[in-house]
């Protein structure tokens, strides 16, 4: 236990600073949570399997600032209330959507200039949920809530031998196809020691008429990056598909998150997730023909060492 009855450098035991302390004589930033809700859905393919693509909920600002610009669900944490109880109050106010499970991102707060109504740090949420189980209804300070299909296509590659860069389109179109935002990602990787350290910055597309509100196209880059990650390491994609599915369901889940230019080997595929799913007796209908069904095999866990 602590000793509070030292006394500090003016002469004041810890009751009598805490007494006298005024908060505001010290200027403090504002805080924020902000959640990306990431889901994959199917693309209808004529006399096959549907394809699968990445999606990220995404509501129309209905107030100043960035009135009228698309935005990741989020607001104001209270001065009562725990981060998480912030992220799920938003959460409802905004999209109507509740019971999603959220789990920390990262701290965005680098650029003090992120909000120009304040000083505001950020703490950003994600989660990959079933967008059949999501009925997303704006409110609060949102007009509209809706799906935007994901997509990261390569452009080019420069690799002086001191630096090397890569550059994408990372493109936002809504699902009922009438709003398409586009940012060219630059990708600088940046020598640190032995480390090298991938730096993105963000424009504009020409063509694009829409942008998204404060730093959020930082924000969504960085979740991405997470999710490719982590699908390498956890069972998190398997929770986007039913008990039972097929291993092509399942590879066009990844496929997806990890936004392929071309599928995977099937043989390939298969033998990186064998000890994460069991075989079943069941069968599915699939582009005409029936496919054996699998399961998630509960008892999976990653090794560093696993092939």
């Amino acid at each position: 236990m602590r000793n509070i009855g030292i006394k500090n450098k003016d002469g004041l035991t810890e009751k009598e600073f805490l007494d006298s302390y005024i908060p505001g004589n010290y200027k403090r930033p504002s805080n924020t949570v902000d959640m990306l809700l990431f889901t994959v859905d199917d693309v209808p393919v004529e006399g096959k399997d549907p394809d699968k693509v990445l999606k990220l909920l995404l509501i129309k600002r209905a107030d100043h600032p960035y009135l009228d610009c698309y935005a990741i669900p989020g607001g104001f944490v209270h001065i009562d209330e725990a981060l998480s109880t912030a992220c799920y109050r938003e959460l409802k106010e905004e999209t109507n959507i509740e019971s999603v499970y959220l789990e920390q991102l990262r701290t965005f707060g680098d650029s003090v200039q992120r909000d120009p109504r304040m000083r505001v740090i950020s703490i950003a949420y994600l989660a990959l949920v079933d967008k059949t189980n999501i009925k997303a209804i704006a409110g609060d300070d949102a007009t509209y809530a809706q799906w935007f299909t994901l997509k990261k296509d390569f452009i080019s590659s420069n690799n002086s031998g001191i630096e090397r860069v890569d550059m994408y389109n990372l493109t936002f179109v809504s699902d009922d196809g009438d709003v398409k935002i586009g940012y060219l990602v630059t990708e600088r990787f940046v020598k640190n020691g032995i480390i090298s350290i991938k730096v993105p910055s963000y424009e504009l597309l020409e063509w694009s008429k829409e942008e998204l509100a404060f730093d959020h196209i930082d924000l969504v880059y960085c979740a991405i990056e997470r999710l490719k990650n982590k699908i390498e390491y956890t069972p998190i994609a398997f929770t986007l598909l039913p008990k039972y599915f097929t291993l092509r369901e399942i590879q066009k889940v990844y496929e997806a998150i990890l936004n392929v230019e071309k599928p995977f080997s099937r043989a390939n595929f298969r033998r990186k997730i064998n000890k994460m799913v069991i075989k079943t007796e069941k069968e599915k209908l699939t582009s005409g023909r029936p496919a054996i069904c699998y399961m998630f095999n509960e008892g999976w866990e990653h090794s560093f060492f696993e092939e």
